[in-house]
């Protein structure tokens, strides 16, 4: 896979992130959505996460972009090499898109669910050719984080492990295979963890700024879990929680009231301007 073209399905948060870390190395991307508005607010997203992420030297010195090319039709995945399918964490919505992708494309073009937490062999009910599917948990923002969790699903092939972690090592990201589980590695540990975190402030034993303190001061986390949510998407969290809560039955991952009460208001984090913090007046 010398120069791949990569289908990205989806242009949220997510595929826009990744969509420029691959056309940051200098690879072209298809970048298909439903809407004509979050094309044009993605190819603006993308352009300014380029600048951010050559200013932070994230990016390989002297390489040209690839092409960023948007689309309506998800027709014109039919020739990419690779696909990666980041549309929202909800099984019905991965479903529509994995199996349209999966009628279009070649045998043995890998898929990729970008999910954080649906099970790979669930997904793989959807898809004509099983073996070619594949789940990848890029962190946001994409073009920063250098590591990605890649997870194989029970029948997964050899050669879609091999092809997929030679094109994120292309992309220059680091890779960690684990096995299929709901959650994986990294939501089955973090979400949880968030949804407690909302519940120590929704009981009012701390403030959101002072458990991000402790959390960053006393254990380490980079940011606080409070922030994070706010940089995934209080309504990606929470569709993601709710996944995680019907496979595994698990009452830590049921969202906290005070995470579906966000969600109500519109206060879905940074892509909202607020969540558990305002961030308006620094977008002003």
């Amino acid at each position: 896979m010398d120069e791949p073209l990569v289908a990205i399905v989806g242009a949220g948060v997510m595929g826009t992130g990744i969509s420029t870390l691959v056309v940051g190395h200098g690879l072209p991307v298809v970048l298909v959505d439903i809407d004509e508005g979050v094309l044009d607010r993605a190819t603006a997203a993308s352009a300014n996460g380029l600048r951010h992420a050559q200013l932070a030297g994230a990016l390989p010195a002297g390489v040209t972009p690839g092409k960023l090319r948007t689309t309506l039709s998800l027709n014109d995945v039919a020739d990419a090499t690779v696909v990666i399918e980041a549309v929202t964490e909800l099984p019905e919505q991965k479903a529509d898109v994995l199996a349209g992708v999966s009628a279009l494309v070649r045998p043995g073009t890998p898929l990729i669910s970008n999910t954080s937490g649906i099970p790979i062999d669930e997904m793989a009910a959807w898809v004509k050719h099983p073996g070619d599917l594949i789940g990848t948990h890029f962190m946001n923002p994409a073009y920063l984080i250098k590591m990605v969790e890649v997870i194989r699903g029970p029948q997964t092939t050899d050669e879609t492990v091999e092809a997929v972690l030679s094109l994120l090592t292309r992309i220059g990201r680091r890779a960690v295979v684990v096995r299929d589980a709901p959650g994986f590695v990294t939501s089955r540990l973090l979400h949880p963890m968030i949804n407690d975190a909302a519940e120590v402030v929704r009981a009012g034993t701390s403030t959101v700024e002072d458990v991000d303190t402790l959390m960053q001061g006393c254990l380490g986390h980079p940011t606080g879990p409070l922030r994070t949510a706010d940089l995934i998407g209080i309504d990606n969290l929470v569709d993601a929680l709710e996944a995680l809560y019907a496979r595994t039955g698990d009452e830590r991952c049921r969202p906290s009231e005070l995470l579906l009460e966000k969600v109500r208001r519109g206060e879905l984090g940074r892509k909202s301007g607020r969540g558990f913090y305002n961030y308006s007046e620094a977008q002003s």
